[in-house]
Order: structure tokens, then sequence, then C-alpha cells
């Protein structure tokens, strides 16, 4: 047979992408357009505010691309893998994380911003454990509470026993760091993996109560940073310290407010450009929005933040599987209280933490971790569709 002929009976790549039962026909294409709007609109914001300073003008842009590169590619790795197949790798999964954890609190660990959290790779990379630890904490809250105790829909006390020392270990490690931040995020995956599950209500109260014991301890105690508490005194009143801890806040409300409706344009934005709103191109990249797209442009980013959010509802929603619908509906709880968090400071209606705004802000560690939560929930959809 001819090479001609055979190549006129084997399907074109474009045919096979196209048939019904393909992998790329059951992705779910409106989730992976709003993540793909949202990193192009935070490329754009990363090179207004970084341009005036950043080494080479595009320096930081040129990495910034680069991490989402890297991003897409582990996106689409753990998009092609059996999510029930990770359910047996959430074990291994967590105790790599937890090693991760484990490195930063010894002289492999480095400092920046005031929270020893990294570990850094040399050639200006850095690595930040604690991102990861939100995949694999919440891989393995999954794989516990995923097999429901006999004659009943609900987890084995056992389980949920373990998934509370499981969260344990990994929220101390971090608040050694100390991260208070990424620390809200992980306990919010946990009573999220809980409450979705369907455990008794008694282990809810018992978890609330323990939260708000820790929560009085650490006042108690005076274990937080004094910086860490200067934000939520700002927070309450950010006159008192107008040029030190409010300043921030301040500044923020500055910039969102100076952009009125339709913004300064792309570049345009004095705020940005003089650099008035510390940290711009990670947890404050809200304000650029804010500033260079007006209003209209922060509303399309929470807009597309809310595309994502649902369609990751839906594949919770619609997956028989009980371990890809807990892991499902625990990244949509992440992803909310971080973007609800990150935009609520930056107007002032939640304390200053340092939580990146997801496929937005500049980051490595955080946008890797963002882009394999994605992969997750497509290898859900795929997988969901590809059984029923």
């Amino acid at each position: 047979m001819s090479a001609r002929a055979v190549a006129i009976r084997q399907p074109s790549l474009l045919r096979r992408m196209a048939r019904e039962n393909s992998t790329v026909r059951r992705l779910d294409g409106l989730m992976l357009v709003a993540v793909v709007g949202l990193s192009v609109i935070g490329t754009l914001l990363v090179w207004s505010s970084t341009r005036t300073w950043a080494p080479g003008a595009t320096g930081l842009v040129k990495k910034h691309l680069l991490n989402e590169i890297i991003g897409v590619v582990m996106c689409g790795i753990v998009a092609t893998v059996d999510h029930r197949a990770m359910r047996a790798y959430a074990p291994l999964v967590f105790l790599v994380s937890l090693a991760g954890l484990g490195l930063v609190i010894t002289p492999l660990g480095a400092t920046i911003n005031g929270s020893h959290s990294w570990i850094l790779l040399g050639g200006g990379f850095a690595v930040q454990p604690s991102e990861f630890a939100k995949v694999g904490l919440l891989l393995m809250i999954a794989m516990l509470l995923a097999q429901p105790a006999e004659g009943s829909d609900r987890p084995r006390g056992l389980d949920v026993a373990l998934v509370l020392v499981a969260a344990g270990v990994t929220i101390g490690l971090v608040m050694l760091q100390p991260d208070l931040g990424t620390a809200l995020v992980l306990a919010v995956i946990v009573a999220a993996g809980l409450i979705i599950s369907g455990v008794r209500k008694r282990w809810i109260g018992l978890l609330t109560l323990v939260g708000a014991a820790g929560v009085a301890a650490v006042f108690a105690f005076e274990l937080l940073e004094p910086y860490q508490l200067m934000r939520f005194t700002a927070f309450i009143d950010p006159s008192v310290d107008p040029r030190g801890a409010g300043y921030n806040s301040t500044q923020s409300l500055i910039a969102i407010g100076s952009g009125q409706l339709l913004g300064k344009g792309l570049l345009g934005g004095g705020q940005t450009t003089g650099r008035f709103v510390p940290e711009q191109h990670t947890d404050f990249i809200f304000t650029v929005a804010g500033e260079e797209f007006g209003f209209l442009g922060s509303v399309t980013v929470v807009l597309l933040l809310g595309v994502v959010l649902l369609r990751g509802l839906k594949i919770a929603r619609q997956c028989e599987d009980r371990f890809g619908s807990l892991v499902a509906g625990t990244i949509v709880c992440w992803f909310s209280f971080q973007a609800f968090i990150n935009v609520g400071m930056t107007i002032g209606i939640m304390p200053i933490t340092g939580l990146p705004l997801p496929f937005v802000s500049y980051g490595g560690t955080a946008t890797f971790a963002n882009l394999i939560a994605i992969g997750l929930l497509q290898a859900i959809k795929v997988r969901r569709q590809s059984f029923n």
C-alpha cells in the first residue's frame, strides 16, 4: 500500500480531535477560555505594574509567561490522568508536600517579604511549598472521606479524625513560617472537604470550637507577628496609621477609585506607575485592574473568575464518583475563598493577607498549583463523561 493511501486512511489530528468521544471534545472549553482570559489580563497587568522598575523592563513579564507555560504543561499532564487513579497516589503527593514544608524550616528555607516560606533554586527562581500543600492536602482529604462507612453515606469517624490530623500537621508547618494567609486557605479546604462529604454535625461543631479556640489562643499568647497585628488594626480603622499599616489599604482604594468607569488605560495609571501601592504585581494586582481598566474591567475579571467557579461547581455536581466530586468541590471553595479575600482586601472589606489573585497575580508556584487544580477539574470532567 502506498504512503499516500495510508495517509488517506489515517484520520488527521484535527479529525480525531473533532470526534464526539475525543478527549479534547470532553474538556470544559468554557472554563479553559475563562482561565486563558484571566491569564492574558494578568500578564498585561504584570507588565504595567513592573515595567518601570523590573530589570530590562520586561524581565518579570517574561518570567511570568515562562511560569504560565510550565503551568499549562502541568495542567495538560494532570488532565490526561484518570482522577480515580490519583486516589491511589494521594498519600504520596501529600507526603511530598509535607516534605517540602519541612525543608522550608531548615537552612534551605529563605525569607521573602517577611515570610520564611521559600526555597531558593538559583537563577532568580524560588519555590513556595505551601502552594503545593494545598493540592496535596485536598487530595488526601478526598481520599480519606471518599469511602463512606458501611450502611451509611457518611465518612467513618476514623477517617474524619485522620483528616484532622493531616490538616493539623500541614497547617502547623505553614504557621511556623509564618504564613497566615495560606493557613486560612488550608483551613477552608479542610472545612469544605468535611462539609461536602456530609460528616455529622457534631464534627462540624467540634471543628468550629477548635477553630475558635485556636484564634483565641493566637491572640492570647501573641503568636502573630507585630506586622500581622497591625494589619488587623488598620483594617478596623485605616486612619490609625495612614502612613504605616493603613498605607496599603488607603492607596489601594485611591487607585481603584481613580479608575472610575472605564479606567485610565493600560500603562496610564498614575498610582501604578508611581508604585504607590506595594506588591502591585502580586497581592494588590486588582488595584492595577481597577485603575487602568476601570469598573468595567474589574467586573470583567470578577465575572471570568465566576465562570471558572460555576463550571467547577457543575463538574462537582455531575460527577458520580465520590472522590472526584470531593476534589472538584474543594477546589471551587479554595478558589472562591482566595479570590474573595484578595479582591476584598483591595476594596477595604477584608484585612490584608498575602494571598494572590488566582490566574491573575504574578507568581511561579502559585501559578503551578492553580493550573494543576484546573487540570484536576478537567480530568474529572473528561472521565465523568467517558464512563456515563
